[in-house]
């Protein structure tokens, strides 16, 4: 966006007679000019994942024809890079589209918008055949350990399953490899003929972390992976997922609610609202010094143990509202307790303010 625009929108004081509709499609128009450009633009070598302008929407209403005429914008021009070895942590109300995004990345949800480069390679058009072999390169494990395990088959019988179909290692040493693979996720090996509804919630989880891994993955994608279960089981598990992540050099895309379960095990942070990204960082910018305001609210709400410390909670008004109906201009204004008129009528440019840190504000802007 050109500094003579920013000048203009910030001198604007009456918004009586403002045409939101022209704005709203003048925004729209840069956006997609910018999208069209940083497509262009040479992948980065350095990164393992890089999503550039993702969009994802799903159809409510349709004609007669097939037009859609309504849809539900889940996640809005989203951008970010990963490295291997690395770890961003995804954080935001439920609803916001955390795992919609995680899905879609991995092909699990087809992208309405955008590039997903995986190993300097554009999968964004990929069909089912052409990513056979990726797969093995990305995997998820998923919120739910009871729902997300097959209850008929056995724990080897889940485990074998991934290595024989993409050909891990030789069929007569499928077993072996399995039980190797059961002792570094923690599981015992005479689990191996037992059934999920045998296990414990921890256990489960390690048995889908297990199985991500069969497939000796590049990138996994953790939708929530300790929410389900006990606070002290909910630390093993972490635990577990940095150990394997350094002796495999594996990256995580790690969406959570928990703030204290992403400080600890991220490296970068990416704050969702409404489908978009608010702000980005690394874990140091973003604790230390938070920039948008839907971030500091998020902080304001983590419990201190300390009880001769009084934290001052910033309350959110109101409910977040329809990804199908968003708000004109800044989509978080109708809950933000700084709200200018502004906010009300132009969304805010999703910009770098400091190095590597990005955030969408018009309080930045002043």
């Amino acid at each position: 966006m050109a500094e003579n625009e920013i000048f203009e929108k910030q001198i604007i004081s009456d918004f009586s007679n403002f045409d939101d509709e022209a704005e709203r499609a003048r925004f729209l128009a840069e956006r997609k000019r910018q999208a069209q450009e940083d497509f262009k633009k040479p992948f980065d070598p350095s990164a393992l994942l890089e999503v550039r302008h993702l969009r994802k929407a799903f159809p409510i209403k349709k004609s007669l024809t097939g037009k859609v005429l309504q849809e539900l914008v889940a996640v809005d021009d989203v951008s970010f890079k990963l490295n291997a070895g690395e770890t961003i942590g995804i954080v935001g109300e439920s609803g916001c589209g955390k795992t919609t995004m995680g899905r879609t990345i991995l092909k699990l949800h087809e992208s309405n918008g955008g590039q997903i480069i995986f190993n300097g390679e554009d999968i964004t058009d990929y069909k089912t055949k052409q990513m056979r072999e990726i797969r093995k390169k990305m995997q998820i494990i998923f919120q739910d350990p009871y729902s997300s395990l097959p209850p008929r088959s056995t724990v080897g019988g889940i485990l074998s399953e991934p290595v024989l179909v993409h050909n891990i290692v030789p069929k007569n040493e499928i077993r072996d490899y399995v039980l190797e693979l059961m002792d570094k996720c923690g599981l015992r090996d005479y689990y191996y003929e037992r059934y999920p509804h045998e296990f414990s919630g921890g256990q489960r989880q390690r048995i889908c972390i297990a199985r991500a891994l069969s497939v000796n993955p590049q990138l996994v994608v953790c939708d929530e992976p300790v929410s389900a279960l006990d606070v002290s089981i909910q630390a093993q598990i972490i635990n577990l997922l940095k150990e394997l992540q350094d002796s495999m050099n594996l990256a995580y895309l790690f969406i959570s609610h928990d703030l204290s379960v992403v400080k600890f095990i991220s490296d970068k942070i990416g704050v969702m609202y409404l489908g978009s990204m608010v702000e980005f960082g690394s874990k140091n910018d973003i604790f230390s010094n938070p920039l948008h305001p839907y971030t500091k609210a998020l902080f304001s709400a983590i419990p201190n143990p300390n009880p001769d410390i009084k934290m001052k909670r910033i309350e959110l008004m109101g409910d977040i509202p329809s990804p199908a109906n968003p708000p004109k201009g800044c989509r978080f204004h109708t809950r933000c307790p700084y709200a200018k008129e502004i906010c009300k009528h132009i969304t805010p440019e999703y910009k770098e303010y400091e190095k590597g840190h990005f955030a969408a504000c018009h309080l930045l802007e002043e």
